[in-house]
């Protein structure tokens, strides 16, 4: 049966322990995050298959957002991404994501990427026909609940 992708929820999946320690100990100045996806997710250029993933601010002397995307361990690197500044009203106590749901048969894209207790995040940014086409599609953002703020499961549902 083919159901249509109608929801993204969060997972409450606690990350290993390992991970935790990393997160916790983090220079809060590159923003690192512990990421875990149930599905693929789609970024800029590349889909990340469902996995445990870090995503950091590349350390730079410039006010330019660049993100890196790594494995769980940090042994390799998927992505290094230029992003735009994005702003929210209020921040939350831990890791916000917005995904874009693309529609069945479609990996949900990761819009944007919000460290904890920030106002700014990091909006990526994809190419100009794509980029107006996740604007039509149904966009969620997700609060990771977990007591280790920059540590979240995204879980996706749905095919």
């Amino acid at each position: 049966m083919n159901i249509h992708k109608t929801y993204v929820a969060l997972g409450l999946i606690v990350a290993l322990s390992l991970f935790l320690g990393l997160v916790a100990h983090a220079d809060e100045s590159d923003q690192t995050t512990v990421i875990s996806f149930s599905k693929p997710v789609e970024i800029p250029g590349r889909l990340l298959p469902a996995g445990t993933y870090v995503f950091k601010l590349l350390d730079s002397d410039s006010d330019l957002h660049i993100v890196q995307v790594f494995n769980a361990d940090r042994t390799f690197l998927y992505a290094t991404l230029q992003t735009i500044a994005t702003d929210r009203a209020t921040p939350t106590a831990h890791t916000a994501i917005a995904l874009a749901q693309q529609g069945s048969g479609q990996p949900d894209a990761l819009l944007k990427w919000f460290y904890p207790e920030r106002t700014t995040g990091n909006e990526f940014v994809y190419a100009k026909d794509q980029e107006t086409q996740l604007a039509r599609d149904k966009q969620e953002t997700i609060v990771a609940n977990e007591p280790e703020a920059p540590t979240a499961s995204i879980a996706a549902n749905g095919d």
